[in-house]
Parts: C-alpha cells; structure tokens; sequence
C-alpha cells in the first residue's frame, strides 16, 4: 500500500511569526559567513552570538502563541544545522586553519557531520525512548548552539588575549575534534531550561540575568569567554550529577519508564534546543 505524503495546509499569522523569527536567526548565522570572508572576525562572532540568542527564543514564542508546527520544528532543525554546524566551521576554517588545505576542511566536514548527526539523532528520538522523567533535566551530548559556541571560544578568547596561542592551528584542529566528538557523545550535559526556579529566588534570578546582559554590553568578549570556560567546566559536574541521581534513584528508574503500550506522551520530553521543541 503506497502512503501519500500529507500535504502542507495553510498556516496562519500566529504559526508564522515563531518561523519568521527563525529564518531572522539563519540569516544572522548565513551573515557570519560573509563578515569572516571580508575578515571582520568580531562581527562575524557577534552574528553567530544573535543567532544563538533568536534561536533560544523562536520556541518560547511559539509555545507562548500556540503555534508550534511540525513545519516549524522541521524549518528550526535546518536552520540550528547552517547557524551552529556550517557557519563556525567555515569561520574558524578561515581564521585559523585554511592554511593546511584539504587536512582543515577536512576537520571542518567532519565538525559539520557531527552537527548533523546529533541533530538527525533528536529528531528521531533515538536515544530517549525509555529515559525517566529526571533525566529531562540533561541532554545527551553537548547541544548544537552550545558545540558552535565552544568551537569559536578560542577566537572569542584571542580578541582579548592576543592570537599567539589561540590562532594555533594544532589548538583549533583538537577543537574541531573534540567539540565533534562531544556533540555525537553520550555525555550528559545539563539542560538549563528544564530547571525550576523557586518562586523566592526569581528575583535573584533577573537580576543575575540583567547583569550578565550588563556586562555582555559593555565587555562582550571577557564575558563570552567566562561563559564559555563556565560551560566546558559543567561538563564534568553533569556527568557527576546524573551518576549521583542515577544511582541513588533506582525506584525512580522503574516507576518513570514509560509504558510503551499506553502512553500518551513523548517520553523524551521537550528539548527545547533542537527541533521537535515545538
């Protein structure tokens, strides 16, 4: 029996708005491109930074105006793999690497892949089906946005540090490898937006959040790289956390499995970094 493939019905202006915001982000991901080929390397940096914040806030949205859409979540996948996959390969092959021909771009194909490849892998849904529910509270591998920011913290680094070190190429090439790797890994990495804030430290919340912004503003580059080097280091304490709370949660391992005769729900739970968030 040949399936038909089910047509795209018209959308309305609520469903547009959430994948208009979208396509925003892949075009400041597309303009990076164009500022590193004229060797604007803080201007290409910042795009990629405006493409990380839209893509953070293209879900919210649509959640917020009851637009998610399969189109939507499908359109978000293409556009996380151009911004965080394509874009700072190119760029840190440009600034850094070109030099060692098809060895770099090589490096930069297999970055790229790997981008790819853990995308493809949470649309599927394939390393989730029967997770409970308090692992939601971690992704499996380092996030698309999260593996573009690490690959471009040694020029972020540089702007303040100087090139000496960081334009190296036997550094850069480790960490088109290692960021590939971390992105296709099993390693679990916290997931910052699955974590509740207690109703009497909202406030202490904001005014964190005010202030990081305050200083991104006025010290952008000091401040990038201190979340940069703040976020390699929650590597090791997610993996030491999910061991701890997998270990001494042994009941909850059982009692969350999901019944896969009688559940309604995905069981992979919202991941609000790649698409299907929507």
């Amino acid at each position: 029996m040949v399936r038909r493939r089910r047509r795209l019905r018209g959308l309305s202006i609520n469903r547009l708005i959430p994948n208009a915001i979208t396509l925003m982000g892949l075009c400041a991901g597309m303009t990076a491109i164009r500022w590193a080929l004229e060797e604007r390397w803080e201007v290409a940096v910042a795009a990629v930074v405006v493409a990380m914040v839209i893509d953070g806030l293209d879900g919210p949205v649509a959640r917020l105006m009851k637009a998610t859409s399969e189109f939507g979540a499908q359109l978000d996948s293409l556009a996380d793999f151009v911004n965080f996959g394509v874009t700072p390969a190119i760029i840190v092959y440009l600034w850094a690497m070109h030099e060692l021909g098809g060895l770099a771009w090589a490096l930069a194909l297999v970055y790229a892949m790997c981008c790819a490849l853990r995308l493809a892998r949470f649309n599927a849904g394939l390393n989730q089906e029967d997770a409970p529910a308090w692992s939601s509270k971690f992704f499996v591998g380092v996030p698309a946005p999260a593996g573009a920011g690490l690959m471009l913290l040694p020029m972020v680094l540089s702007f303040k540090l100087g090139d000496d070190i960081f334009r190296s190429q036997l550094l850069n090439g480790v960490v088109f490898i290692g960021v590939a790797a971390l992105m296709v890994s099993q390693i679990p990495t916290y997931s910052s937006k699955r974590i509740k804030v207690p109703l009497r430290s909202v406030g202490f919340v904001l005014i964190g959040a005010g202030a990081f912004a305050a200083f991104l503003f006025s010290t952008p580059w000091v401040t990038l790289s201190v979340a940069g080097l703040a976020y390699l280091l929650s590597i090791p304490l997610a993996q030491i956390s999910f061991r701890k709370m997998r270990s001494t949660m042994p009941e909850i391992l059982e009692a969350d499995a999901p019944d896969s005769e009688n559940n309604d729900t995905d069981p992979s739970g919202p991941r609000p970094d790649e698409p299907g968030s929507r």
